[in-house]
């Protein structure tokens, strides 16, 4: 049985061309049956975020019950009252959004810049210096820590925020998502730009990259996250409290004896929603991209 059922032929119009015949589409279903599926999947998935926001809003004395009532007995905003007026959370959210920012900034450039080089430009080399970067992605983030520390010891850079950028320039996941972007484009267009006369740098910036927009967006929700739940790296590398980022400060509620939980959880949200918002703008082209450049599963 199709879906489609096809009405009877109208009269022939006056001009005496024959009328084109109207398509009636059967009612079903409003919505896809994988729907049936993924709703539940994004429920169970969404508890965690319900819980950090309800225990945020939830008194004290609710947060060490056991077990902890799911639906507050009462809601209040005292935790993040406390959270603005005893810590310096608006300085700690500054740092991440100018480590964050920068990141994305420097990722955007130097990453389509290379990936883009790596794609069309001919030179010797060419393949060896790409694999070369491609495999650092295969080494553990551990092991670079000491001679990292070592380095930004010696040019002064620790217990600052440079500390914190730094690291987040550039990525060599960057370089290979942008190159394979790039392959995935027809080198038609290129090779026409320059037969009007276009430079290589005028074909890049005029043609490629706003054809480049889903996986910029794409590269720059990559790079926000990373840069944005970095913690590890600022740990050890910030002991300046003028210096710290969100996560970096989160870590001062949790004491050897007693951990802020109110606090905690305010400042957790407070981290949480700008990711959240950010994706919701920028999902589109994430999915245009993982479609478009062949890196979906």
């Amino acid at each position: 049985m199709t879906d489609l059922l096809e009405a009877p032929a109208p009269a022939p119009a006056a001009s005496g061309r024959p009328a084109v015949p109207v398509r009636r589409r059967r009612r079903g279903l409003p919505f896809s049956p994988w729907h049936l599926l993924l709703a539940p999947t994004a429920i169970v998935f969404a508890i965690p975020f319900v819980e950090m926001f309800l225990a945020s809003v939830r008194p004290e004395s609710d947060l060490v019950k056991v077990p902890t009532p799911f639906i507050p007995s009462t809601l209040t905003l005292s935790g993040y009252g406390d959270l603005f007026t005893t810590s310096p959370v608006l300085l700690w959210l500054g740092n991440t959004v100018i480590v964050a920012g920068t990141a994305i900034i420097s990722h955007l450039v130097l990453c389509s810049l290379a990936g883009y080089g790596f794609a069309r430009l001919r030179f010797r080399g060419r393949t060896l210096g790409f694999f070369g970067i491609v495999a650092t992605i295969m080494i553990p983030t551990q092991v670079l820590m000491i001679p990292t520390y070592v380095l930004f010891s010696r040019i002064g850079l620790l217990d600052s925020l440079g500390a914190a950028i730094v690291p987040w320039l550039a990525s060599a996941f960057g370089i290979f998502l942008m190159r394979q972007f790039f392959l995935s484009l027809p080198a038609e267009l290129e090779e026409a730009g320059l037969l009007d006369g276009c430079t290589r740098r005028q074909v890049f910036f005029r043609i490629v990259l706003p054809l480049a927009k889903p996986a910029l967006a794409t590269l720059a929700i990559f790079t926000l996250l990373g840069s944005w739940n970095d913690l590890v790296w600022p740990l050890i590398a910030i002991n300046n409290d003028q210096a710290f980022t969100l996560q970096l400060g989160i870590t001062t509620f949790q004491g050897a004896r007693r951990t802020e939980w109110s606090l905690l959880m305010a400042a957790n949200v407070v981290a949480t929603l700008p990711l959240i918002l950010f994706f919701l703008v920028a999902q589109k082209q994430f999915i245009a991209t993982m479609t478009f450049s062949g890196l979906k599963g």
